[in-house]
């Protein structure tokens, strides 16, 4: 699959609610999928979706659209959670990662998955309990809450984060609706 780096699943058995982390990047936006099985939450892939910089701006945004619908199609999402980017010194960094935040938003959303959006302070306070954390106690924190797991890189970490945060905050009642919204799409067993 071009432009896309994944892991392969430690498991996949009768899942409740699956959820997909996207932490937006022009040049490599990271995602993390986990399932949640009532309180547990359990590692299922992880990667990164590469742009070409030599391309056109519209090109490498296609790229990474291309490359998040074909990891839902492959991992088959109910929820998406994707971290909302923070405003820099330099402006033209900033809008092109907006755009790349908006493929971010826009993959899932096409393909009838709700998105729920966070701030990376939250992301962190939920992960690792302060708001400023490290980017290296983050991946510490992500790779202790889901054991055995193969973090492909910083990127596919923070999705990761990303898809963890979500799932403290979602909630049983969205857990829930999303379960049987979902469940006849997905064609999973549910407990």
């Amino acid at each position: 699959m071009a432009g896309v780096l994944y892991l392969e699943p430690a498991f996949l058995g009768d899942v409740v609610v699956r959820v997909l982390g996207i932490d937006p990047g022009l040049q490599r936006t990271g995602w993390g999928v986990i399932d949640l099985d009532n309180n547990r939450m359990r590692h299922v892939a992880n990667g990164v979706v590469t742009s070409t910089q030599s391309l056109t701006l519209a090109e490498r945004l296609d790229q990474l659209h291309t490359g998040l619908i074909e990891v839902i199609r492959i991992w088959t999402p109910d929820e998406a959670a994707v971290e909302e980017t923070f405003v820099n010194k330099n402006p033209v960094s900033t809008l092109k990662l907006g755009q790349a935040r908006g493929v971010a938003l826009l993959a899932p959303a096409r393909s009838g998955i709700p998105v729920t959006e966070y701030t990376p302070n939250a992301v962190k306070k939920t992960v690792v309990g302060a708001g400023h954390a490290a980017k290296q106690q983050v991946e510490m924190m992500v790779s202790t809450l889901l054991p055995g797991c193969d973090i492909a890189g910083p990127d596919a970490a923070d999705a990761l984060a990303v898809a963890i945060c979500h799932a403290q905050h979602a909630g049983n009642r969205s857990l829930a609706n999303s379960m049987a919204a979902h469940s006849t799409r997905n064609g999973r067993k549910y407990r």
